[in-house]
């Protein structure tokens, strides 16, 4: 059986209605699932508003991003954030949706300059397990709970509410942009040519590394204002070695996209682990992890890991200060290990509370979050 909402009335009526566990579904990309009536997201698509000239956009939660994307780039214009496409990492088919993104609080490269997805959001709606319509921030104001819930929403994974509407700032579209790359880096010195990149003026808008291929750090802008940050920066970085500059619009948008979706894992079998710590803790995270292959996005912050199937990572880590989240496994290791690190008690408490404040009955993809882990279908 499965519920495929129309509308926000129609969905609120869903879940007052519901006497079990609901799986809340938009897309379908991110691979895993939970036991439950399937609550398909995607019938509550559609541009709301758009106000180019206020940098405004309010959707659906689920419109594909790619509808999206076309729309707003026709007025040059972009989501800040870079939300990845999960599907050739993961090995999932479906259409990415904005309230899927939004879920999970997905963000890429731009990240470390722009924000997270959660920072450029300035309303949603939702219905929360109680079947109540909630609305907070954008157009109309209305928030008697106390909490922020845009921040709150974002990276909840469905388990306070079920999103209806977003609203989000835009940021106008860069004139130009150029990558520049270090090559025959070890990982250490690629973070630290990373934080000398970051901590300068120029404005960087990416900085990853893929040992054994390059160190490659982005720049956006006007034309005239992106040659000269190269220049200066190309200058500050040449005691790490020779920098190359590649200007080449098409080919700097393919490349930093294949860093955005990991495509350096895409099509090897393993593991997949997401680690966030401390950039100067990546190359040692790494190294203890043993990983078959390896990726930093966010200046070293976002460490990507193929492991050998059913590595108990967290295991193999021990006590590290950041957390690590199994992207994708075999079931058998899914079902053995939890999907996200375990968190601290006082923590712990406080997301309890909020998830009974916002889902009593706790109905809304029950476990997907909590330490048992969760199998996929």
């Amino acid at each position: 059986m499965s519920l495929a909402p129309e509308s926000e009335g129609e969905l609120a009526e869903m879940v007052r209605a519901a006497n079990g566990p609901l799986a809340v579904r938009g897309g379908g990309t991110r691979g895993f699932t939970i036991d439950g009536t399937a609550l398909d997201t995607s019938g509550l698509s559609g541009i709301r508003l758009y106000e180019p000239g206020a940098l405004t956009l309010v959707v659906g939660a689920g419109t594909p991003v790619s509808e999206i994307i076309h729309l707003i780039e026709a007025e040059g214009q972009q989501l800040p954030f870079e939300p990845m496409d999960h599907r050739d990492l993961l090995g999932t088919s479906g259409t990415p949706t904005i309230g899927g993104v939004v879920a999970a609080n997905v963000s890429g490269p731009r990240r470390l300059q722009a924000g997270a997805c959660r920072d450029s959001m300035i309303g949603v709606r939702f219905v929360d397990g109680t079947g109540a319509v909630v609305k907070n921030g954008g157009r109309v104001m209305k928030n008697v709970t106390g909490y922020d819930l845009v921040k709150l929403m974002a990276g909840s994974h469905g388990t306070l509410g079920v999103l209806t509407e977003v609203a989000f700032k835009l940021l106008p579209a860069p004139a130009a942009a150029a990558t520049l790359t270090l090559e025959g880096l070890d990982d250490a010195t690629a973070v630290r040519a990373m934080a000398s990149a970051l901590a300068s003026p120029f404005e960087v808008s990416g900085a990853a590394h893929l040992p054994g291929q390059g160190t490659y750090l982005r720049l956006e802008g006007f034309e005239g204002q992106v040659a000269y940050r190269a220049r200066q920066l190309s200058e500050r970085l040449a005691r790490f070695g020779e920098v190359a500059t590649g200007r080449d619009p098409q080919a700097v948008a393919a490349q930093w996209a294949a860093i955005r979706d990991v495509a350096a894992f895409h099509g090897r079998s393993g593991d997949v682990w997401r680690v966030s710590v401390k950039p100067s803790d990546g190359p040692g995270i790494a190294a203890r992890a043993g990983a078959e292959a390896v990726a930093y996005d966010w200046g070293g912050g976002l460490v990507w890991l193929l492991m050998t199937p059913g590595t108990d990572l967290r295991a193999r880590l021990g006590a590290f200060s950041g957390h690590a989240t199994l992207m994708r496994a075999a079931p058998e290791t899914r079902a053995r290990l939890p999907r996200f690190q375990p968190e601290p008690a006082p923590v712990a408490a406080l997301t309890a509370s909020l998830r009974a404040r916002f889902d009593p009955r706790g109905i809304l993809n029950p476990g997907l979050m909590a330490p048992a882990a969760v199998a996929a279908s």
